[in-house]
């Protein structure tokens, strides 16, 4: 414990440079969706790799994926104990709608302890603390006690897109005793949670188009399909009345929730009524059988994301649209595969598609869903890390989000994935006013300081 209480005082007393860093990093627009910001993502990527270089790790370098790059490093010097592959990505989503954000989204601002930028909480600062504590180690004791390998990517907030096969191209480089992911959340402000199950991810879009061009509806009207009331009535098929999805097929590979996993989510004491009032719901809506946290982390979704067609301007405008659209996702757990169920919604969506409407179904991002064994000794260890830094005891639970990299490094690398995350439901990540922590900026440094130096002895008894 004293080598542990070392490099807490150290990082205590380097807090405020530390998130200085941070700020630095927060300042580059590195949005990887769009191309204008092509130059400022690879900035980032050249940021985390000079930053991980002055620390003294090793082999650090750019390593072009047919994407935006992936920063790699190591330090392999640990004989005979653990490898540690840390993933994290310096990406982060589209700033829109802009004139809703309180502080500019690439000026990083502390207010109320909490740091306001875009990428603060996903995953920017999560990943940074990994960075700022391995660092400090190696500065306090001069080496680390475990191996690690970095791999910090670009494209997440993409899809990942070309990371797997950039993956399988290169596996035995990135090749550890386990993957640990902090790109995850805490159940509250101060309940820590070890993430052991993500929901996979299908996203399409549907274009419905009827006439050559939009039509006068003073002289048209009542003669010719509608391509707005078309996606409209398309999508309204989706769902039966009772919230459960009607796509054919849609739940037959579902691997059902056990009763110990039932027992977990029980234990988590979900507010439903607490829900409803923070969100201004009139009611919960879903699949039912199941508590609406069990829907939001464990159960498949089809959601429709988006609806747009004719015209959007102020006032009207008289015409019979000729085309709309509408965004889909799906997000899956075990054992559905993503291909699979695209097929099922592309099959009902032609099936339904209405009458003078030809609809055209784009198949877009995907991922599969992943679980793992939350008895491993280094899932077990990441609670005890918690506990060390936060007084509370962690609980494990699934996410209903999607991690598309995470079912990569289990199917490529077979070894467990540890998701211990930092960042709190609220915190408006892909949101304007998007949010971190500072409290959990600090005991986020604490809860890796312990993780790091009890690895080994967790690992020999396994």
């Amino acid at each position: 414990m004293d080598a542990i209480r070392e490099v807490e005082s150290y990082l205590a007393r380097e807090r405020d440079a530390l998130l200085e860093e941070l700020k630095e990093l927060l300042s580059i627009p590195s949005v990887s969706a769009l191309s204008e910001h092509r130059g400022d993502v690879r900035r980032a990527a050249e940021w985390i790799a000079e930053r991980l270089k002055s620390a003294g790790f090793e082999h650090v370098q750019l390593m072009e994926t047919g994407g935006h790059p992936l920063v790699y490093a190591d330090w392999l010097h640990a004989e005979g104990q653990p490898t540690v592959l840390v993933y994290g990505h310096y990406d982060v989503q589209p700033v829109d709608p802009v004139e809703l954000w309180e502080s500019p989204p690439f000026t990083p601002t502390v207010r109320d302890n909490q740091l306001y930028a875009r990428g603060a909480s996903d995953d920017k600062g999560p990943t940074f603390l990994h960075i700022a504590v391995l660092s400090a180690i190696l500065k306090v004791h001069g080496r680390l006690p475990v191996n690690v390998k970095f791999c910090i990517e670009g494209e997440e907030e993409v899809g990942s897109a070309h990371l797997h096969s950039f993956l399988e191209r290169t596996r035995d480089r990135f090749q550890a005793d386990l993957v640990l992911i902090s790109d995850t959340t805490l159940v509250g402000p101060n309940q820590p949670a070890v993430v052991y199950g993500l929901r996979g991810l299908a996203a399409a879009q549907i274009d419905v188009r009827t006439a050559a061009s939009d039509l006068h509806s003073g002289l048209y009207g009542g003669a010719v399909p509608n391509a707005a009331r078309a996606v409209a009535e398309l999508v309204a098929t989706f769902h039966r009345p009772d919230g459960s999805v009607a796509v054919e097929g849609f739940y037959d590979r579902v691997r059902p929730l056990t009763a110990a996993e039932r027992e977990e989510f029980a234990k988590l004491g979900h507010d439903e009524e607490e829900l409803k009032r923070s969100l201004q719901l009139a009611d919960v809506w879903g699949e039912p059988g199941y508590t609406a946290l069990e829907r939001m982390c464990a159960r498949p979704t089809l959601e429709l994301n988006g609806i747009w067609g004719g015209f959007q301007g102020e006032g009207t405008k008289t015409v019979i649209p000729c085309e709309a659209h509408a965004k889909i996702t799906c997000r899956l757990v075990p054992d559905q595969d993503p291909q699979e169920i695209l097929d099922l919604v592309e099959r009902h969506v032609q099936a339904h598609a209405p009458k003078g409407a030809r609809v055209t179904f784009v198949r877009q991002d995907g991922g599969k869903p992943y679980v793992a064994p939350y008895d491993h000794p280094a899932l077990q260890l990441a609670a005890s890390a918690y506990e060390h830094a936060y007084g509370q005891k962690a609980v494990f639970t699934r996410m209903g989000g999607s991690i598309p990299v995470v079912e990569t490094f289990s199917t490529l690398l077979h070894i467990p994935i540890v998701m211990m995350g930092f960042s709190l439901n609220d915190e408006n990540f892909h949101a304007p006013n998007e949010h971190f922590s500072l409290d959990n900026f600090d005991k986020g440094l604490r809860t890796l300081t312990y993780y790091y130096h009890q690895l080994p002895a967790v690992m020999r008894g396994q």
